[in-house]
């Protein structure tokens, strides 16, 4: 016979993730560095959406980490452009974690850099449940992935600070209902500000600008 024994486990499994998360924010912030996690599903263009926004910013000195399955393609498109764009790459998880966002800033210069973009994995899952250091929160969902998101992946919308409806120049030739959209999203998130953006056009993305100075100003009011 075996005996059985109940062991309570007692400490979160998020702990120790949570743990590094406060270290890289305070590390970032000590800097005056302002973090940005930026989730979307694959596809959303969560890219396109940082290279427009890098266009309004540029007196930031925006840096840039790229979350990816494998594969360098959008941190090599950044660095073309003059972006610090460095790269991780999670073969197979689904997310980033804070011990990798903790590994990439230890491996970055910053330099000069107010504005830390990081791009999360293409998924609408799993990347809102882990903090990894970030100030704020910002979601892409795309026009093209249909009105349904915000019911059939609630975390995602509930967790961020702002959302970007991506792609609003197709709307013409799509059946997209964004009454719908908007009710799901608010019944999840009454806070968060919704800006219609087309990374196509531009349009939308000076606001989006706007909200990321007046929510890094309180983080360091240099001029």
């Amino acid at each position: 016979m075996h005996d059985t024994r109940k062991i309570d486990v007692m400490e979160n499994i998020h702990d120790e993730n949570d743990r590094i998360a406060a270290h890289v924010n305070e590390g970032l912030t000590a800097r005056g560095v302002f973090a940005i996690n930026l989730m979307g599903a694959p596809g959303a263009g969560k890219t396109t959406v940082i290279r427009r926004l890098i266009e309004s910013l540029r007196d930031l000195a925006p840096c840039v980490i790229e979350g990816d399955i494998e594969g360098d393609i959008d941190a090599r498109e950044l660095r073309a452009l003059g972006v610090d764009a460095f790269q991780i790459n999670t073969f197979g998880a689904c997310h980033l974690d804070a011990p990798l966002v903790h590994n990439a800033v230890g491996n970055m210069t910053l330099g000069d850099s107010r504005l830390l973009f990081i791009e999360n994995v293409g998924n609408l899952v799993c990347p809102a449940e882990f903090s990894i250091g970030e100030h704020a929160r910002l979601l892409v969902s795309s026009v093209t992935e249909g009105s349904d998101k915000p019911y059939k992946y609630p975390l995602a919308f509930e967790r961020t600070d702002l959302v970007l409806l991506n792609k609003t120049d197709l709307l013409p030739h799509l059946d997209f209902d964004e009454d719908f959209f908007m009710k799901g999203l608010r019944a999840l998130n009454r806070e968060a500000p919704v800006i219609r953006v087309s990374g196509k056009s531009g349009e939308g993305f000076a606001e989006a600008a706007a909200w990321i100075r007046a929510s890094l100003s309180p983080l360091n009011p240099r001029p």
